[in-house]
């Protein structure tokens, strides 16, 4: 016969079991990942004011065990706990970036920032030349670039585009008509954001376009990753907002929502509103002033209001050792069209500090995120788990090449070259390139230059075909005792296409990653860049404070810099990458030799040359040994950019060839004309074979101009690019294709 329970053996099953439950639910709520690896997810993905929706479904994923609730906004809310205190903790999701707003009939998309109003210093600017991802309606990604100038159509401009103006923003997809673009997924209202990846600098330092607008996000994830929820009181709501770029509507649903007793933003501290007046009258915007390293900040406002639990914050800080600081940040809320909600009494505004806000080179320093994790987690249970930040080993080179069995293709060549890194005067990962997909029966030789040269011996004129193998850049130049690179450029390129953004510092051990810094008072309204010069200096940022430390990263003076890269298909045969000036050229001659093979007959040198960008260092050196041995050719036939003005940013008053409609014969630039008779003569040879052919005047020089002092003919030749020499270069692989041909017609019947 079973016997009814004491009251008091029930009432303590019922504690014990919910104990058991509390537990089990706070085992089951473990949030997979760690610190990196939602900040690497979080940046990774786009997320334009009121277009957050991937980013949205990204995080509510990953808390999936909190079941979260997504809004109408795109809000992502978990709450956690009942009663009192009633706390609100956010962090927003937004960053700023464009939306389409027209697209051109020639398939070029406009677009309108998003936030539409407000001070971000060289925004736009920072856009140009560069790759881009659009969302489109289906869901997915497509790849895009900004237009930007071609360097070499600028000199005799009166009136270059102005970067700054969003008039002069297109966006390249490689569509040639508006239903090109369309049929593809583009369209009005289409968010756009720079492409982007994460980069671990050095001594905890990380970079990536938008990380200040994200690492609030990834604190608030990590905090519910180690939150116990026994040690939990009250009520406690968990919320990623949306827009808050755009008037901080998330946060202003949520505030009426969940009426908090307190309120806590996670996020980044901002410039205060521009002053009354025209700018560039020596008025300027509050701004914070800590530097990455500062520990947690606090925010404060022109007002100064004080709120109690800031200095329950300040004081638990000190207790537990946890750095932090006040800076200056705009106010939470902006103004608005209508009333705000009241802020609670109880209310904070939490931060860590970033160097070149809201540039694509914006860095923070990890160990101010984990401070700021642990002062969230030592406020909510009274303890916090120690941060792990791990130091960061040097990216591995890209891998070389192996040597085919069979002729590749043309655009694999091309991929493989370009994902190659290789500045003037510092070539040997791309000769290997180059000789490693070449066929095996060619014996190259490499000269005192490292130009790399191949030969056929025969009969007939004389003939060289020239491309150069390297690759514009930079070169440590010295140390600074503050543990900044001091760079010297290698080969020019409009500054804003590099500064202000991530570079690699290529070292005997691997890559290290970091940040080409900003002129001084780039933050400023009246703001200019410095005059280009030859001679100019540069800075480096690789998260080091003084020489030691640059040490124990491998970075020594002489080693060479880049900006990242890599081969993205566009839209149809169109692609993007930087140095497509000159790894097509390279392209063309490994390619036209798969297919003259070993027994042409006929008295011809491919020559990959060095040093192009620094004077045709490497040509004039072959020139001179040729000479000097009556070698001396009587045709060069020199492969190199045709710089088009087939861009909305150009006029086709000059360079007007046609991406797309083949190769084009360069018959005058800035270091030769070519004789009419032969440019004729040439195209004549192409259309007769079936090559689609061009021809016309661009500016620039040519490898084959340091053979004309020996006698010989400069033929130069090239493709269709388009805003050359910068991240952003596109060319058409049917242009790739006809250039490889005629390369291979003129090597065996000129």
């Amino acid at each position: 016969m079973n016997q009814p329970m004491h009251p008091r053996l029930y009432v303590l099953l019922i504690a014990i079991l919910g104990v058991l439950s509390t537990s089990a639910v706070a085992a089951s709520n473990r949030v997979p990942g760690s610190l990196l690896d939602d900040m690497q997810q979080f940046v990774k993905t786009p997320a334009v004011p009121g277009y957050e929706q991937p980013l949205s479904q990204a995080i509510a994923q990953e808390l999936a065990a909190y079941s979260p609730k997504v809004d109408s906004l795109g809000d992502v809310v978990v709450t956690l706990g009942s009663g009192s205190p009633n706390r609100l903790l956010v962090a927003p999701m937004d960053e700023p970036g464009y939306v389409v707003s027209e697209i051109t009939a020639q398939g070029y998309l406009r677009l309108q920032r998003l936030p539409q109003f407000g001070s971000l210093p060289l925004f736009n600017e920072l856009y140009s030349a560069q790759p881009v991802q659009i969302h489109t309606a289906q869901g997915k990604w497509m790849d895009g670039v900004i237009a930007g100038p071609s360097v070499h159509l600028q000199p005799g401009r009166s009136h270059a585009p102005d970067l700054d103006d969003i008039e002069n923003m297109y966006v390249d997809i490689g569509a040639a008509t508006a239903a090109q673009a369309r049929n593809a997924g583009a369209d009005v209202l289409s968010p756009l954001a720079i492409d982007r990846t994460l980069y671990q600098m050095g001594f905890g330092q990380w970079t990536a376009p938008a990380i200040g607008d994200r690492f609030g996000a990834a604190a608030l994830v990590e905090v519910l990753r180690s939150l116990d929820a026994q040690k939990l009181h009250g009520r406690l709501t968990v919320a990623f907002v949306t827009q808050q770029w755009t008037g901080a509507r998330g946060m202003q649903r949520l505030l009426d929502e969940v009426k908090p007793l307190e309120l806590i933003y996670v996020g980044r501290l901002t410039r205060g509103p521009a002053p009354p007046g025209p700018p560039g009258m020596g008025k300027e915007m509050p701004e914070p002033s800590k530097k990455p390293g500062s520990g947690v900040l606090i925010a404060e406002t022109a007002e100064k209001q004080e709120s109690p639990l800031a200095s329950e914050l300040t004081q638990l800080a000190h207790q537990h050792r946890i750095p932090l600081a006040s800076d200056y940040s705009a106010p939470l809320l902006p103004r608005s069209y209508l009333p705000q909600p009241p802020l609670p009494a109880r209310w904070v505004h939490l931060g860590v500090a970033s160097a070149w806000a809201s540039t694509p080179g914006e860095i923070l320093d990890a160990h101010d995120l984990g401070q700021l994790v642990a002062l969230l987690e030592t406020y909510l249970q009274g303890e916090a788990s120690p941060a792990n930040i791990a130091p960061a080993s040097p990216l591995s080179e890209p891998a070389l090449p192996s040597r085919p069995a069979a002729a590749p293709s043309p655009e694999t060549i091309l991929t493989a070259l370009v994902e190659t890194y290789g500045v003037s005067d510092h070539e040997t990962r791309v000769r290997e390139a180059i000789a490693g997909l070449l066929p095996a029966w060619a014996k190259t030789q490499t000269d005192d230059h490292g130009d790399l040269i191949l030969h056929w011996p025969g009969q007939g004129p004389r003939i060289v075909v020239v491309a150069h193998q390297d690759e514009i850049g930079y070169e440590v130049h010295s140390i600074l005792p503050d543990g900044r690179l001091e760079l010297e450029d290698k080969g020019g390129g409009l500054p804003p296409f590099f500064l202000g953004h991530a570079a690699f510092v290529h070292t005997a051990t691997g890559i290290r990653p970091g940040v080409l810094e900003l002129p001084d008072g780039w933050e400023q309204p009246n703001f200019h860049w410095p005059p280009e010069s030859r001679n100019a200096t540069y800075r480096m940022d690789v998260g080091t404070a003084n020489p030691q430390q640059v040490a124990e990263l491998g970075i020594k003076i002489g080693d060479f810099v880049t900006v990242p890269k890599k081969y993205r298909r566009l839209l149809g045969t169109r692609a993007n990458a930087r140095s497509f000036d000159d790894r097509v050229g390279c392209t063309a001659l490994i390619s036209a030799a798969w297919a003259l093979g070993p027994r042409l007959n006929r008295d011809v040198t491919f020559v990959w040359s060095t040093g192009e960008e620094l004077g045709l260092v490497g040509a004039a050196a072959v020139a001179k040994n040729m000479a000097a041995e009556g070698r001396a050719p009587d045709y060069v036939f020199a492969v190199d950019t045709f710089v088009s003005s087939d861009s909305p940013l150009e006029s086709t008053r000059f360079a007007d060839a046609k991406v797309g409609e083949g190769f084009v014969v360069r018959a005058v630039d800035n270091s030769n004309v070519v004789p009419r008779n032969l440019v004729e003569r040439l195209v004549a040879m192409a259309r007769a074979q079936g090559i689609a052919a061009q021809y016309g005047v661009t500016g620039g020089g040519n490898d084959g101009a340091a053979f004309l002092r020996y006698g010989s003919t400069d033929i130069a030749m090239g493709w269709p690019l388009r805003y050359s020499h910068s991240p952003g270069e596109v060319v058409d692989t049917r242009d790739v294709d006809s250039l490889s041909r005629i390369v291979a017609a003129v090597a065996r019947s000129w």
